[in-house]
């Protein structure tokens, strides 16, 4: 007779299945741990956030996609991702909210607008076209998922501003300004670095170029040697590469003036600084960012990577985003998930009815605070140059660690 088996019954997580993980790869302007934890808890998945400064994150997407299934970063690092075939079409039927999206992504036109084509315009690298090229040629299929995206300038002390700029209405030459030199600070990064330090030396009238998203090898020569001569008298106090790091030099007091990204200014608010973000007379450097997916996700883990991406659309994350100062591209979806003051600050402009919480904060803006530049329109509809991949960019790159050795 055979004996009974005495083995232990199957536990309930051997009969049910593993949770799916999924990796996400990209920087800290999206990926933060109160977000990881509120969608892992609406999905029922596991995510596991891969964070790296921009450079980092392009790289191991373009030559690792088999250590990531979501690629987390901006729309001009497509320029290196989609050649390389790190990533597979994304399947516009599969994206619940795809009607929602609004036209800046879509069409490249705000309202009735057509917006600047300097730079890597988000609509020109978005449609997959039947022979796998990119256009802005509607088709079935995207490279990337338009999501969170700004228009970024710079930011200064009031307290530190010259009289003679004072009177003058703010532009990009303020950052080569001699009143201010020594208390300067650009982002180290040289595809984004170089387009602020680019607008700087034309607004300052020192360079003129033919299209500033997209610099010669002779205009980029020009602007390093511009660059290096501005350095050697001491002009630069600082080079920052994330949102943490530009927040700080200001803090310290190292910094009277710098290009910013949205959540430093976040910092700012917290350390209570006197400071203005500006509005450009020249217009913004805008950027958009979104979602991909690596060319090796298969199965359930697809599954769940067009979950993930759905789950920003649906409110909660775009909410999130707006309390960093940033904008989704279905804003009415984050509404919902906004109180009206909060509402008519960050997308309205207006000024603030009460104070107003942070992404993981209950204070952040003071009542009575406006943001500068007005509603997202006008600040959507003044971009001077997208962020950019230019055809020189590995030039550009040379040139730029040039100027940061020097």
């Amino acid at each position: 007779m055979k004996p009974k088996s005495t083995s232990p019954k199957p536990t309930s997580a051997a009969v049910h299945p593993a949770k799916v993980e999924l990796r996400v790869l990209g920087t800290t302007v999206t990926l933060q741990e109160h977000i990881r934890k509120q969608a892992e808890q609406d999905l029922g998945i596991r995510l596991r956030f891969i964070v790296d400064d921009g450079s980092g994150v392009q790289r191991t997407g373009v030559m690792h996609p088999e250590s990531y299934e979501v690629y987390d970063q901006w729309f001009h690092s497509i320029d290196y991702l989609w050649p390389a075939r790190a990533l597979q079409p994304i399947e516009t039927a599969r994206i619940r909210r795809w009607d929602e999206i609004n036209s800046l992504p879509r069409t490249g036109q705000l309202g009735d607008n057509a917006c600047t084509n300097a730079g890597c315009v988000p609509v020109d690298r978005l449609y997959v076209q039947p022979d796998n090229s990119l256009a802005r040629t509607p088709t079935g299929r995207i490279s990337m998922l338009p999501l969170t995206h700004n228009a970024d300038s710079f930011v200064y002390l009031q307290d530190a501003l010259p009289p003679a700029l004072e009177a003058t209405p703010e532009s990009w030459a303020w950052l080569l300004a001699p009143e201010l030199s020594g208390r300067v600070a650009l982002q180290a990064d040289a595809a984004i670095g170089a387009i602020d330090a680019a607008l700087a030396v034309e607004a300052a009238g020192l360079m003129k170029f033919a299209d500033i998203g997209n610099l010669t090898i002779e205009e980029i020569d020009g602007l390093i040697a511009t660059l290096i001569d501005f350095k050697r008298r001491g002009h630069f106090a600082g080079f920052w590469s994330s949102f943490a790091e530009a927040a700080q030099l200001m803090i310290a007091n190292k910094v009277a003036i710098q290009s910013i990204w949205s959540p430093a200014t976040v910092e700012l608010e917290r350390a209570g600084l006197r400071f203005r973000l500006a509005s450009p007379r020249e217009g913004y450097r805008a950027w958009f960012g979104g979602m991909a997916l690596s060319r090796v996700v298969r199965g359930r883990v697809l599954d769940a990577a067009y979950e993930y991406l759905n789950w920003w659309l649906d409110g909660w994350a775009g909410a999130t985003m707006a309390r960093q100062g940033f904008y989704i591209s279905n804003p009415e979806r984050s509404r919902d998930h906004l109180n009206d003051a909060e509402w008519a600050y960050w997308y309205d402009g207006k000024p603030a009815a009460a104070e107003l919480p942070g992404p993981t904060s209950k204070h952040l803006v003071a009542a009575g605070q406006q943001r500068d530049g007005g509603n997202y329109v006008a600040r959507m509809g003044r971009i001077a140059v997208w962020d950019s991949v230019m055809d020189e960019h590995n030039y550009l790159v040379r040139r730029w660690n040039d100027f940061m050795r020097a």
